[in-house]
């Protein structure tokens, strides 16, 4: 099936929101930590992978974005 061009930039945020979370992931010092933080992201994308409802997906990825700053803050604070 092909997208519509705001589908496609939809699924462009959502690539990218993801790659930036597993980034952030991968500072954290812990490796235990990081192994639940990264299961955690992939069963979170994967159970929205269906979503398609346009406001509902910017809404996920809006929580997304404020959950990675959550995470890069924490990471910040710890390393200081």
């Amino acid at each position: 099936t092909s997208l519509s061009p705001s589908q496609f930039l939809r699924r462009q945020q959502v690539l990218q929101l993801y790659r930036k979370i597993l980034r952030a992931i991968r500072e954290v010092p812990a490796e235990a930590d990081r192994r639940y933080l990264k299961d955690w992201a992939r069963e979170e994308f994967r159970r929205n992978k269906d979503a398609t409802e346009e406001d509902a997906i910017r809404m996920m990825i809006t929580q997304g974005n404020m959950q990675l700053q959550e995470l890069q803050r924490t990471l910040k604070l710890a390393k200081s």
